[in-house]
């Protein structure tokens, strides 16, 4: 059966229907903020570089993307994924865009960030590092069903300072990630320079910007607890 979808004003039939969009719900509104394009950067925490056994001083970050549809959002059932026996969680810190552009200044970043959120940025670690034995992309490693998990976005001018702000992670209560945003090798701003150079930022985007030292695995059953301060609070549990 076909369907009919209106873009750029002309009305196309499809032959089948088009994916809902994912969106998330923001803080102190009835509005949702829809995604368009999930980044990620790696490494950026010179603790978590040394743990995962990688030199911070390797520059400049490492980006990588996850597909919009994997994002779980809000507070729940996380889905844990097949071909994996050692997932790991990563807290991090997620920049929301409302606007976009290439090769960006400092100013036009910020102006262009519309707010932050908490995210889980899930890993299945043995395929990571059995492609990275091989020497190949990691892409399996990083995208796969429910592979992020995502609160409520804070808009930014109510956010406090989540440049220099406390991140915690806990699993079944026990804390496991406790840390500083201030430590970025890349802060938010600087990484989503960098980004810009490379590609252009379009309104939608999410940047999930590094976790810090303490990442570890999780089981089926455990509930993973993450905040950071003034910005958002996140809680999923593996199922």
């Amino acid at each position: 059966m076909h369907t009919t979808h209106k873009q750029h004003g002309v009305i196309m039939s499809l032959i089948f229907d088009a994916p809902a969009p994912t969106t998330i719900p923001v803080q102190g509104v009835d509005d949702f903020f829809p995604v368009n394009r999930i980044f990620c950067i790696g490494k950026n925490y010179a603790d978590h570089v040394r743990e995962m056994g990688s030199d911070p001083s390797d520059t400049p970050p490492c980006v990588f993307m996850k597909p919009t549809d994997c994002l779980v959002v809000g507070n729940g059932d996380l889905p844990y994924p097949s071909g994996t026996e050692d997932l790991h969680y990563e807290g991090e810190l997620v920049a929301a865009l409302s606007k976009g552009g290439k090769d960006l200044d400092r100013a036009a970043v910020e102006d262009a960030i519309f707010g932050y959120a908490v995210g889980l940025d899930m890993t299945r670690r043995d395929v990571q590092a059995g492609l990275k034995e091989r020497r190949l992309p990691w892409d399996m490693a990083k995208s796969f069903d429910g592979c992020a998990a995502i609160s409520a976005i804070q808009p930014k001018a109510d956010a406090g300072h989540p440049h220099a702000t406390n991140l915690k992670l806990s699993v079944n209560g026990d804390v496991r990630q406790n840390d500083t945003t201030a430590k970025m090798i890349w802060p938010v701003v600087d990484a989503l320079m960098h980004l810009s150079t490379l590609i252009e930022l379009k309104p939608g985007d999410l940047l999930f910007t590094g976790t810090p030292e303490g990442v570890g695995q999780v089981v089926r059953g455990d509930r993973i607890d993450l905040a950071i301060s003034e910005v958002a609070e996140l809680s999923v549990t593996l199922k």
